[in-house]
């Protein structure tokens, strides 16, 4: 989100490093503290790791990992220290978290405790204060996605694009069991933020499907943050599909998104089928008597999903297209024009242009259709893009397209 709660460390030197914490003490001194990096097994700070080692009155830099980012910090205060910096590991790059600690504290990025470290060898007596500067909010490059989102491709299905959506999970502030507000970052967050919205969904479209109201949340979501710039990773770089998925969830605009991409639960068999399951499996999951034999299979790509998955084999020039069907929720006519980019390594186009709606619940159908370029090559193994379906009097209904080149 657009918030952080800013604890800046400032060293000896001058130079100034922001990082974050709940805990914001009014007392704590604006004085240099003796700063200490203990060496070896000690540099996590786990209990009893800093037993023999002298931090009284010094703040303590503990790396992350293994045990928990408020236990490290109770590690150091039970040594004596005064503050501590919870420097990342290099995989949590510049995703920082506020946590109520239980002393002075600041959670910072990866880099910035590299250069902590170099000043702390390269100085005979490094210094340091923590600077609490309170909330600040519009923060630059939000939203953007934390190092522990889940990210793609799904390993059972990665004919499917995965993640769908992301949605708030960092720094939430929410419902407590042991005090009535914490702050509180993980799937726990994120999770009832969507389930929010899919039942403000429900509540104002209560014949939408499930599929329906996936579709209205996918294809309405945004991909730029609020410097209209892609949306960044944990390393500050654009974030891949595996990652944001469609983007990031629009709530103002999922009522109203022009467009679904519908799925029947019979829909779902001929794709579960064509995944090789067994048919005890499949029957299983659905809770119907079935039989795969009987079925036409379809491949994944085939599925009438909000994204798009297509695998293009490096040795083939042959062309890969699917089916998909819109239906018009709008309360009035229509009609939308098909905007597909592509990179220049494939070749893709939408037949039809157009479609057009002249009632509310008319479905339409299109073909999409990819080919790989010989005459250029590709820089990665998967590449992006983007197939948006435009009205005139409406918004963008947007799907992106992951490209696998094998």
């Amino acid at each position: 989100m657009d918030r952080e709660f800013l604890a800046t460390v400032k060293l000896g030197d001058g130079s100034e490093f922001h990082g974050e914490s709940i805990y914001q003490p009014q007392g704590f001194s604006s004085k240099k503290y003796p700063l200490v990096f203990p060496g070896g097994a000690s540099t996590l700070c786990l209990n009893g790791s800093l037993n023999g080692i002298d931090v009284k009155g010094k703040i303590v830099l503990c790396d992350r990992g293994i045990n928990g980012r408020i236990e490290k910090g109770e590690v150091v205060k039970q040594a004596g220290g005064a503050g501590m910096v919870l420097v990342n590991a290099p995989k949590d790059g510049y995703s920082t978290i506020a946590d109520l600690h239980v002393l002075p504290a600041s959670h910072i990025p990866y880099a910035f405790g590299h250069k902590i470290k170099a000043y702390i060898n390269s100085s005979s007596l490094p210094t340091a204060t923590i600077v609490f500067k309170g909330t600040i909010t519009h923060v630059p490059h939000s939203p953007a996605i934390t190092s522990f989102s889940s990210r793609g491709p799904s390993q059972n299905t990665p004919g499917i694009l995965k993640p769908d959506i992301t949605g708030p999970g960092v720094s939430v502030l929410a419902a407590w069991n042991t005090q009535i507000f914490n702050v509180i970052s993980g799937t726990s967050m994120s999770c009832p933020h969507l389930s929010g919205i899919a039942a403000l969904i429900k509540k104002a479209h209560p014949d939408w499907s499930p599929a329906a109201i996936k579709s209205a949340i996918m294809t309405t979501a945004y991909v730029k943050d609020n410097t209209n710039n892609p949306i960044f990773d944990e390393r500050n770089l654009p974030a891949d599909l595996f990652a944001v998925g469609a983007g990031h969830v629009m709530p103002l605009k999922v009522l109203d998104p022009g467009l679904i991409y519908d799925i029947s639960p019979t829909d779902y068999y001929p794709y579960l089928c064509g995944l090789g399951y067994s048919v005890s499996d499949v029957r299983i999951i659905v809770h119907r008597k079935i039989n795969c034999s009987s079925i036409k299979s379809i491949p994944e790509g085939e599925l009438n999903y909000p994204s798009i998955t297509v695998r293009l084999p490096t040795n083939e020039a042959r062309t890969v297209t699917f089916t998909r069907t819109v239906t018009n929720v709008d309360k009035a006519a229509a009609t939308y024009y098909a905007k597909l980019d592509v990179p220049d390594v494939v070749s893709a186009r939408v037949v039809p242009r157009s479609l057009t709606f002249e009632k509310v619940n008319e479905k339409k159908s299109f073909k999409i259709s990819f080919k790989r370029r010989s005459d250029y090559g590709a820089s990665s193994p998967t590449v992006e893009g983007q197939l948006m379906w435009v009205s005139q009097a409406r918004s963008v209904v947007r799907s992106p397209i992951s490209i696998i080149l094998e």
